[in-house]
Parts: structure tokens; C-alpha cells; sequence
């Protein structure tokens, strides 16, 4: 007999429902006990309705069916909107005097780089922006829509030039006349051999598309970002292109300029040209090294109150973009207080993007540096330090921009070559006085000319770019740095030696003593207690978090080192300020303990400690130092060849 798969019972038959429930519109409604008046279709599928108002959960509380108006409607479903009760409500009315402040007061918020909105309202502001009115093109402005699609719809002529043949025929003969084979790009002419040679690819550097990758990646990723700038060639170190993505693309990061190697430029250059970078962006000087640098103080304090603008966020991140060979992960060693990132005085050395901690709060991340593609020449490409040395071919072409950039005396100084009268007749004579000889005693002018470039690109001739209208003291606004960072300058230690024109005192900035006076007196009226409990909230969790989030990047000690930032700050000697929209702060951290004025002294300075004689010290020191003693390796390390004799004791006597 053939088998029969069982179907587990007997199917469902196809009917009305016979359940007696009160939600059923289909039961029977004869005999019903206690029913006044029995409920209708219409009734149960309203009372079903209110049953869906609620969106209904499981257990843990997660959605399983939505509300109305909860959930998200299908791809290419009907767009419904929620009704509202403000629909029929009378509208809201603006003055056209009261519109124009506004729009006065938001664009002159919004283009000041020293002001930051940070509450912007919900209102469609941009469609109180006039010029984005007029850049739309209006159509029926200038073809009404009856007189091309009506019925009223009118053919146009074609737009011919000419009306017949014997016009047509006199352009012909006119154009003919004025043609000319020079201007010509289509006819292929004799260049008797010679052809320009393919510009290098070495020139191509910073132009890759993986490093504009990074580049985007550092920009999508960072809340503030730093475009350092060489203090030699600060205006040929900019990005306009990248400025002008971020003013149009990102307006709501903040961009911050570090004019950087300000040790290789006179100090008033340095003055002048912060002077001028401010009036576009925050300026601030910079030095970046471990044991002498300058602007560390004002940069991390201003980043500490960029943290404090966004408060709503756990953590901010800082971006260093700019030119390669500017000094961006030096920047970055010198704020940690440890090589955290790979430096050397060549192009390209930072390949992708990399955090790095520096609080709890901001973190730091370093950028490959990035060329935009422009009509800049090799020279400026090679002068600017874009491209390495050891990658250029013929060297000794670029040596003639370098003889007319630095003076003759520094060259004489650096070179010990008394004259010359061409840039080969200088290769040769330093190669002879080098001994860089090849064969038969002929000079060697490409290795000489790699070392010209390589000190050239390293800082060690002494070279910078006047600033704009140098010969002309700064005007009375541009002392005014009320919205500005304050530095002296004097302290920056210049490692070149400039002589003759270069070297010109400093312009007197009054502001300094005005910045320091307010800058204590509102520390004094802040509580001391918070801010001593914010700074230890600030070193105990770097000590926590440092180590799990740099990974490979840092050590484990590298709490440690976090924790001489503050110490840094405290012991630097040079006064650095900065102020902002939301009022002056301190760019050393001061506390109130540590603040002392001239004819107050400190409450809790403590006994005054009598000083030591040079004998005293030297006493002192020598009690510090420990005794060295020598010891046998055998009888202290646990090795096979230790004697296991026993001491002779010694009879005493």
C-alpha cells in the first residue's frame, strides 16, 4: 500500500468567524444576555483604533509594532504628515528694519574667525541671504511661460549672422585676413629637434590622491584644525584652496593658524607677520622643541577652551594640515613632551593620519602634508621644501634662486667663498674648498649642489620673506589685539645670526601689561577650588586613558609625561596670553596660589627659606649623591661557577 504523508490534522475552512467575542462584528447577535444594545462594525473598528494609538513592545521593551506616525514609511510609500495644531495659528511677523540687524549682526558673527555662534536658531537662515536670491536663475523673467508653452506659443528665428551669401561670403575673407599661423594650436610645426622635456614626477609631491585622502580624512574627523605655516615663506605655505573648501564646506570648524620655525627669522619679522595673519584667522608663533619652545602655553590653552566651547561633546580632535616639511608632528612632539611621532627634516615623512592624545578631552591628529596643484614652478616646489633632495635631478639648476634669496655676507659667512661670479663658478669653488672631487680633480657640482639644498630646506641659511609695508611701524588697529593672542615676542631665541638691515627692535605692544592685570583680576574673583579640582580631573584621567588609547603609537609611561605639561606651562618664563570673544584667559594655567603681584605676597608661600652658601650646596649635593660599590658578579648572580665555599670567619681580636 502506499504511504500517506500526514498533513497534522484537517484544513482550515474558509468562512465567517462564529466566535462569540464581543470584537467580533460577525456574531451572532440573537440571545444575548445583558446587552442593551449590541456593538456595530463601524463601533468595533473605531474601538480597534484606539487600541493602535499605542505602539506595542516586547519584554524588554524594544518596538514591535509602531505607533502612528512612529515608524518609517517604505521606500516610494506616500509621505504623510502629522497634523498640527500651529497650522491654523496666526504667523509670526518680522520688521524689515528688525530683519536687516539681524542679517547684519549673523554675517559679521559668522565671518569674524574670533567669534563663534554656538546656539544657532532652528529658522531657515539661509533663505534670508540675498546674494543666494539673485546667483538663482530666474526663466520667466525672461520668457514667459504662454509665450513658449502656451497657446499663444511663439517659433523663434534662428540667430544668423549674416543675411546672406554676399555677407557671408566678406567674413570669410575678413577672418582669412586675420589669420595668423603663430596663434595657431592645430597645425604641427618644426621644432627643429628639440622638445621640453615631461616635468619630473618628483614635482608631483603632496598631489597623490591617496595623501588628499588622508587629508579629507583628517578634515571630516577633527573639530579644530591648525594650518601651520613656515615663519620663512608664510604666505607661499598657504592653502587657499584648502581655506576657501572649509569656508564654503565646513564653516562650522574652526581654523587656526601656527606660524612655526620662528626661531630662523628675526623676531620683528615674526611681529609683523602675526600682525597680519590675524586680521583673517587666529595667529599664533610657535617653536616647536623639547627644550627651548615657544607658543606651547598658548596653544594648549586654546584648545583647552575650544574643548570648553564644546562642551556637549566627550572629547574634541585637532587637525594639523598644511605644506609637508612645515613642522607638523615636531608641533605635535613638543606638546606631549615626547616623540610620539615620526619627524625628519625631509618631505614625506608622515604617510597616513595618526591620534594622539594629549588630554582627556583633545586629542591630536597628524596629517601627511598636502600640496594643492597650482602653477608653482620646480623652484618654488624645491625652495619650499616640497620635494626631498636626494630625489631631484640636476640640483645645480636651482642654485641661482638660492644665491639671489640670501645675501651675499651670510653665504661668504656660512661658505667661507670670498667671489663669484656665477652660481657654476660657486659650485666649483666650494667644491674644491670641500674636496668633493671626481675623477682627474673635476669638481663635483651635483653633490655640492644637494648640500646647498639640504641646508637651504634645514634652515641653516639665514633667509625670510619681508612682510608687507615693513618699513612702516604697525598702525594703532593693528596693536589692538583685544580678540588676539598676546606674545612677547622678545623671548623667542633666534638660532641664526642676522646682521646689517635684518635686525630691528621690536615694536612696544601695550597690551601685554593691560591682558596680565585683567587676566589676574578675574582669576582672583574665580573660585581657586574649582579650578585646582578641574586640573586634577584633567591629569588623573589622562593617567587612566593614556595608555589604553594610543596603543602602538606610546609607551606606557606615557601618563607620566602628560603630566609635565602643566609643569611646563608653570615654569615657562615667557608671557603668553590669549583672549577671546567670550572675555581674556590665561594661557599658563594660573591658579590662585601661584599669582603674585608687585606689593602682595602670596598667602600660602609658606616660610621664606634662608639661601645656601656655595659651600653649603655643594655639601648638599654631595650627601645626595650614592656611593658606588663595587660588587663580585659571581657571589650576586645565580650562575653555575658561584663559589658555594663558605667565608672564612675572621678570628677577632
Amino acid at each position: 500500500m502506499p504511504k500517506v504523508r500526514s498533513t497534522g490534522g484537517a484544513p482550515r475552512k474558509q468562512g465567517f468567524n462564529k466566535s462569540n467575542h464581543s470584537m467580533n462584528p460577525e456574531r451572532p447577535k440573537e440571545g444575548l444576555k445583558g446587552v442593551a444594545k449590541v456593538r456595530s462594525k463601524s463601533t468595533i473598528k473605531r474601538l480597534q483604533m484606539y487600541r493602535n494609538f499605542k505602539a506595542k513592545r516586547d519584554r524588554t521593551g524594544k518596538i514591535l509594532t509602531p505607533a502612528p506616525f512612529q515608524g518609517w514609511l517604505p521606500s516610494g510609500a506616500q509621505a504623510r504628515v502629522e497634523p498640527n495644531q500651529k497650522w491654523f495659528g496666526n504667523s509670526r511677523v518680522i520688521s524689515q528694519n528688525a530683519l536687516q540687524k539681524f542679517q547684519e549682526e549673523l554675517g559679521a558673527a559668522v565671518k569674524n574667525p574670533y567669534q563663534m555662534v554656538m546656539k544657532p536658531t532652528t529658522l531657515p537662515i539661509t533663505l534670508l541671504n540675498e546674494k543666494a536670491k539673485n546667483a538663482r536663475v530666474h526663466l520667466l523673467d525672461t520668457e514667459s511661460f504662454e509665450s513658449v508653452f502656451g497657446p499663444k506659443k511663439s517659433r523663434k528665428r534662428p540667430n544668423v549672422a549674416v543675411k546672406g551669401l554676399d555677407e557671408l561670403s566678406q567674413l570669410v575673407q575678413e577672418r582669412h585676413d586675420k589669420y595668423s599661423d603663430e596663434k595657431d594650436s592645430n597645425i604641427v610645426r618644426d621644432n627643429g629637434g628639440v622638445k621640453d622635456l615631461p616635468r619630473d614626477w618628483v614635482m608631483a609631491a603632496g598631489q597623490s590622491k591617496r595623501i588628499w585622502n588622508e587629508l579629507y580624512k583628517v578634515v571630516d574627523s577633527s573639530d579644530v584644525l591648525l594650518q601651520v605655516l613656515d615663519a620663512r615663506d608664510p604666505m607661499g605655505t598657504r592653502s587657499a584652496h584648502l581655506e576657501k573648501y572649509l569656508k564654503t564646506e565646513k564653516p562650522h570648524k574652526h581654523l587656526i593658524f601656527i606660524l612655526n620655525k620662528v626661531d630662523l627669522v628675526p623676531t620683528w619679522a615674526t611681529q609683523r607677520w602675526v600682525a597680519i595673519l590675524s586680521k583673517e584667522y587666529p595667529t599664533i608663533a610657535f617653536h616647536a622643541s623639547m627644550m627651548h619652545p615657544f607658543g606651547k602655553g598658548a596653544l594648549i590653552n586654546i584648545l583647552r577652551q575650544f574643548a570648553k566651547l564644546h562642551i556637549d561633546k566627550k572629547q574634541i580632535s585637532v587637525g594639523f594640515i598644511g605644506y609637508p616639511n612645515v613642522g607638523k608632528s615636531s608641533i605635535i612632539n613638543t606638546l606631549r613632551s615626547k616623540k610620539v611621532c615620526k619627524v625628519a627634516p625631509i618631505a614625506g615623512e608622515t604617510k597616513v593620519w595618526q591620534y594622539i592624545t594629549l588630554m582627556r578631552r583633545i586629542y591630536l591628529i597628524d596629517c601627511p602634508g598636502v600640496v594643492y596643484p597650482s602653477a608653482e614652478t620646480d623652484i618654488e616646489k624645491v625652495l619650499k621644501g616640497v620635494v626631498r633632495v636626494e630625489l631631484v635631478n640636476n640640483p645645480e639648476d636651482y642654485i641661482e634662486a638660492v644665491l639671489e634669496r640670501v645675501r651675499k655676507d651670510y653665504l661668504i659667512k656660512t661658505y667661507k667663498v670670498e667671489e663669484w661670479t656665477s652660481a657654476i663658478d660657486f659650485l666649483e669653488k666650494l667644491a674644491y674648498r670641500m674636496g668633493k672631487l671626481l675623477k682627474k680633480g673635476e669638481p663635483d657640482i651635483g653633490i655640492v649642489a644637494r648640500i646647498i639644498l639640504n641646508d637651504w630646506q634645514r634652515g641653516k641659511l639665514p633667509f625670510y620673506c619681508c612682510p608687507p609695508g615693513f618699513e612702516k611701524p604697525l598702525s594703532a588697529k593693528e596693536e589692538e589685539t583685544d580678540l588676539n593672542v598676546v606674545q612677547d615676542f622678545s623671548k623667542i631665541k633666534v638660532g641664526l645670526t642676522y646682521e646689517g638691515e635684518d635686525v630691528k627692535e621690536l615694536e612696544p605692544i601695550e597690551n601685554i601689561e593691560k591682558a596680565v592685570d585683567e587676566l589676574i583680576e578675574n582669576e582672583e574673583n574665580e573660585s581657586g577650588e574649582n579650578g585646582e579640582d578641574e586640573e586634577k580631573e584633567d591629569e588623573d584621567s589622562v593617567k587612566e586613558d593614556d595608555g589604553e588609547k594610543n596603543g602602538d603609537d606610546m609607551d606606557s609611561d606615557d601618563s607620566s609625561d602628560i603630566s609635565t605639561i602643566y609643569s611646563d606651562m608653570e615654569d615657562m618664563k615667557e608671557k603668553e596670553y590669549a583672549l577671546s570673544a567670550s572675555g581674556p584667559f590665561t594661557v599658563e594655567h594660573l591658579s590662585k596660589k601661584k599669582i603674585k603681584r608687585k606689593g602682595r605676597k602670596s598667602e600660602e608661600s609658606g616660610p621664606q627659606v634662608k639661601k645656601l652658601t656655595s659651600r653649603q650646596r655643594r655639601a648638599m649635593e654631595r650627601a645626595q649623591k650614592r656611593k658606588k660599590i663595587g660588587s663580585n658578579f659571581y657571589e650576586v648572580s645565580n650562575v653555575k661557577n658561584r663559589s658555594y665555599r663558605p667565608k672564612k670567619k675572621q678570628n677577632a681580636v
